[in-house]
């Protein structure tokens, strides 16, 4: 039997907009993946359970633009100090179109933004994910 792609899902910082998370989480359990979903996290939260969970794609989602950037470079920051760079980064949310770019020089593979296809997020993970 073939392991399950395992997917950390978790909100940055204090943003409590989780509908949007909740509808990529059943996508990716429907789509044959394991998802651990650990709700509000910060950085170092969010690289330490990666790290203990063993994931292949650590998926964070932040609806808080003036934040957002400052604490993914915080999380590529900690993803880096834990050796997880081999782990699929993607970000969902908003992000001023400007740092995008930003986003992926920081490391994060994927941008999607809000009102994305669901089922070209799971695509994604499994065309991407490392073996």
């Amino acid at each position: 039997m073939e392991r399950k792609i395992r997917v950390l899902t978790a909100k940055l910082g204090f943003d409590m907009h989780n509908r949007g998370m909740s509808v990529v989480n059943r996508a990716l359990r429907d789509g044959g993946t394991e998802v651990v979903y650990i709700g509000n996290q910060f950085p170092e939260g969010i690289a330490e359970t990666a790290l203990q969970e063993d994931v292949d794609v650590i998926g964070i989602s932040s609806l808080n633009s003036a934040s957002s950037l400052e604490l993914m470079e915080r999380v590529m920051d900690m993803i880096k100090k834990k050796h997880l760079e081999d782990r699929l980064v993607i970000f969902g949310g908003i992000i001023l179109p400007d740092d995008v770019p930003k986003l992926k020089e920081m490391g994060v593979n994927e941008y999607f933004p809000p009102g994305s296809n669901v089922d070209s997020i799971v695509s994604y993970i499994k065309e991407n994910v490392p073996q």
